[in-house]
């Protein structure tokens, strides 16, 4: 469906994309004409929501069965003290509402599990994943694949962050699986619970996983997938590794 027209609030909010030639009104309106799930409301989300919603894409899905804990606040800021017990996901929805009336935004209180995710997730045109499990990354893999939609994955623990977009759905192209292989498959592995995280570390990814979802959005340079972004809390430094598809992946061949 074509997104209406801007209105004369939009145009001036959106002034500072128009202006750029990599945008410009054609990348506004797919930003507008978009759908994103995001998968996770927690460090990587409250980062991502944001910058999605200020950015004007058109509708936010966001799915988290989570509450807030103290805990949470040192790398959540869409969530205050008082908040304390509290949905995540609906928070988000409501500071969402509260920044960018023109976006619609869906709050789904729940975990993403194999019985429910190709319904959470079907009809968007981009998933952002940003949980700190390896099950629910791969129930969310698998049903991207599946349903042939874009997987944009961001993780982040102790001082390590990486980003990456996975178009396993297409010949050749890699999956999430293919990156991560079967190690990964038991429901014990670390979380940022029992590791530690940096709470800048993980605004830094959520903000370059936003950036990197309103590129594919818009189409502002080259794909990016296929490649995985790290980044090195420690040193500041970045590096890309390119991910080849694995012919032998259970989830995409």
């Amino acid at each position: 469906m074509t997104p209406a027209p801007f209105t004369n609030e939009e145009l001036e909010r959106y002034a500072r994309h128009i202006v750029l030639p990599q945008v410009g009104g054609a990348g506004q309106q797919r930003l507008k004409a978009a759908r994103v799930a995001v998968v996770g409301a927690g460090g990587i989300g409250c980062a991502v929501i944001p910058a999605l919603a200020g950015a004007g894409v058109g509708q936010l899905t966001i799915i988290d069965g989570d509450a807030v804990d103290l805990s949470n606040l040192q790398r959540q800021p869409l969530y205050r003290s008082d908040q304390i017990g509290q949905g995540k996901a609906v928070l988000a929805a409501q500071f969402v509402n509260a920044l960018n009336p023109f976006v619609e935004v869906v709050a789904i209180e729940t975990r993403v599990d194999p019985a429910n995710a190709a319904e959470l997730l079907f009809g968007h045109d981009l998933i952002l994943d940003g949980t700190d499990n390896f099950a629910t990354r791969l129930i969310v893999s698998y049903t991207a694949v599946a349903l042939g939609i874009p997987l944009l994955s961001a993780a982040a623990a102790q001082f390590q962050g990486q980003v990456g977009l996975f178009r396993g759905h297409l010949a050749g192209a890699p999956c999430y699986r293919c990156f991560v292989g079967d190690a990964f498959d038991a429901d014990d592995c670390d979380t940022c619970a029992e590791q530690g995280v940096l709470g800048a570390l993980v605004g830094t990814i959520g903000q370059f996983a936003a950036l990197m979802a309103v590129s594919t959005i818009v189409g502002i340079g080259n794909d990016a997938a296929g490649k995985l972004f790290l980044f090195d809390g420690a040193t500041l430094e970045w590096r890309t590794m390119r991910l080849p598809a694995d012919p032998e992946c259970r989830a995409c061949r």
